[in-house]
């Protein structure tokens, strides 16, 4: 039993699709294997086991700066001004002009006395003319 686990876990192993997880995640392991190499290569981190110790660089004494005294100036005198009282002229507001508009009385037809004229009758213009209407 022992000898097909072993036998099951290495075909396992062996299946090239199994592994297979994306180019994301082989980005994602390429970079991490990278950085670890450069680790090596540099000596830092875990991998620089022996500390090289660096020089120490001390700046020169600077001779010391003598800071004058800070010029006092007395400030200006207050001077207060009594301004005279601003009086301001209320706006004016002028009424709209008031447009009036008349209206001409209707034309007004006067009828004396009706009459009654037969068709082909009614002569138009001058009785002269005889142009029936």
């Amino acid at each position: 039993m022992k000898k097909a686990i072993v036998l099951a876990s290495f075909l396992a192993l062996l299946v090239p699709g199994a592994a297979f997880a994306g180019p994301a995640t082989d980005a994602a392991l390429g970079l991490g294997a990278f950085a670890v190499f450069n680790q090596i290569v540099a000596g830092t981190g875990i991998f620089g086991a022996i500390p090289v110790p660096r020089p120490v660089v001390v700046a020169a004494p600077v001779a010391p700066v003598v800071v004058p005294a800070p010029v006092v100036v007395a400030p200006p005198p207050v001077i207060v001004h009594e301004y005279r009282p601003v009086y301001v002229r209320p706006p004016v507001y002028y009424a709209p002009p008031v447009h009036r508009v008349y209206h001409a009385p209707a034309r007004t037809v006067v009828i004396e006395k009706r009459v009654v004229v037969p068709p082909g009758h009614a002569v138009k213009g001058y009785p002269s003319r005889g142009r029936n209407w």
